[in-house]
């Protein structure tokens, strides 16, 4: 054996474990989440506020908006007080149920909006790399580790 070679990967690696996955994803979770705040932050929003004005991609009422963010009901109101102030989001009554108040991105939330997933994606340049198809495996893959309500 000559002494030149250098060790490299192994031609077959072993997968990695769910637990091993699962710690992936978490820090990959985590560093998007970081970047995600920095990027709200330099809009001057906090990192929920961000969140919530991202999950508005249709008028949504408040205690779906609690569910989504995981948090209770009263701090959704406070979040969007908060956001009303600054005109980046509405509450309208909802046609059908005049009891429940929608939450609606303004144009000025659209914009905010618009703005941080540019910045996301300018980050994300692995995404972008990826062809359709490798697109389409990662997200049936996302799909059938973390399943939709």
């Amino acid at each position: 054996m000559s002494s030149n070679l250098a060790y490299t990967w192994p031609m077959t690696p072993t997968a990695p474990t769910p637990l091993e996955l699962m710690d992936r994803f978490a820090q990959a979770a985590a560093g998007y989440y970081r970047h995600f705040a920095a990027v709200a932050a330099e809009r001057g929003l906090t990192l929920m506020q961000g969140k919530m004005l991202s999950l508005l991609r249709r008028p949504m009422p408040m205690r779906s908006l609690a569910d989504l963010l995981a948090c209770d009901a009263s701090n959704v109101t406070g979040i969007v007080d908060r956001l009303e102030a600054r005109g980046l989001v509405r509450r309208e009554v909802d046609p059908a149920d005049r009891r429940i108040k929608n939450v609606v991105l303004t144009a000025a939330g659209e914009e905010a909006v618009r703005g941080i997933r540019a910045e996301l994606m300018s980050s994300l340049t692995g995404l972008e790399g990826m062809s359709e198809e490798e697109r389409a495996s990662f997200q049936h893959l996302l799909g059938r580790a973390f399943p939709l309500g």
